[in-house]
């Protein structure tokens, strides 16, 4: 394998797939249709490198049931947070879907009997720290439409953490080291899910410039097809709470962009949010007795 750490495959796969809400604020289509070409240019590659290898999709029926699942759970995470993104940038609502550490952190608990390590359960509550203090706490002063995005942006959680935890369980006794054709598959799935709620929604899926053709092709190949691939790749090898505070690092990193890239304001306040958290993801993600 490329990368043998399943915990640095996670980081990696965070950091490549921070980069999606750039790609989303530099194209002039929708948010369904580009996350309907985020998914169909991630497939379309992978497709092709799986033609091109001769890999066959055989797969059992528990997984291509796991399969349909995680489509669903990714369609749905998609449509909320791309509207998320357009009321209240791309920054914020990449932090608000990661709120599913603790919907990670609690499956975890109830379902696979994995006791987070201390150190895990004070980093979830300085995570929240930070985003609270990035968000703001003052919900009755925002605007109702960045009350209806910080709504979308949970909603996108859910559906993130299940699409996780999908794609985990059917990971779990996989012959292959990287998911290529499973996330190739999920994201052919996904596809048809965003292109159906285009056309129920009136939307066009027509890609208006060659500029938007581009950048849609960079989010489908580098944050999607790859950034998925490394993530997927390591959720088996590591607990449920480790995979919740390292994708941590993914809107930590979203957050800076929206900085960087389109000169966000940025108070004091929020750059201590941003620091502390850093220091959570660290703490979350050191090595502990305890075994994944």
């Amino acid at each position: 394998m490329l990368i043998d750490s399943p915990r640095l495959r996670l980081f990696v796969g965070a950091a490549l797939i921070s980069l999606s809400p750039v790609w989303v604020a530099l194209v002039n289509v929708s948010p369904t249709t580009s996350g309907f070409y985020r998914v169909a240019f991630g497939a379309a590659g992978l497709s092709l490198y799986l033609l091109v290898r001769g890999r066959r999709l055989n797969f059992s029926a528990y997984v291509w049931g796991m399969l349909i699942v995680a489509a669903v759970f990714f369609a749905l995470d998609l449509w909320f947070w791309h509207r998320s993104i357009n009321f209240v940038g791309p920054g914020l609502s990449t932090l608000l879907a990661n709120f599913q550490v603790f919907i990670m952190t609690l499956a975890g608990v109830v379902f696979f009997h994995q006791q987070p390590r201390r150190t895990q359960l004070v980093a979830i509550p300085l995570a929240l720290l930070g985003l609270g203090l990035i968000v703001g706490f003052d919900w009755r002063g925002l605007a109702a439409d960045y009350r209806l995005g910080v709504i979308f942006g949970l909603l996108t959680a859910v559906a993130y953490a299940g699409y996780l935890l999908s794609m985990r369980q059917l990971r779990m006794q996989a012959e292959h080291a990287l998911p290529v054709r499973e996330v190739a598959v999920m994201s052919l799935m996904a596809s048809v899910l965003l292109a159906a709620a285009a056309f129920a929604e009136g939307e066009s899926l027509l890609i208006p410039t060659f500029k938007d053709a581009g950048w849609l092709l960079a989010y489908g190949l580098v944050s999607h097809s790859l950034g998925m691939i490394f993530i997927a790749s390591s959720l088996p090898q590591v607990t449920t709470a480790e995979a919740g505070l390292a994708l941590l690092l993914q809107p930590t990193l979203s957050f800076a962009w929206d900085v960087l890239f389109f000169a966000r304001p940025m108070t004091a306040l929020e750059l201590t949010g941003a620091a502390i958290a850093l220091f959570a993801i660290w703490l979350g993600a050191r090595r502990g007795s305890q075994k994944p």
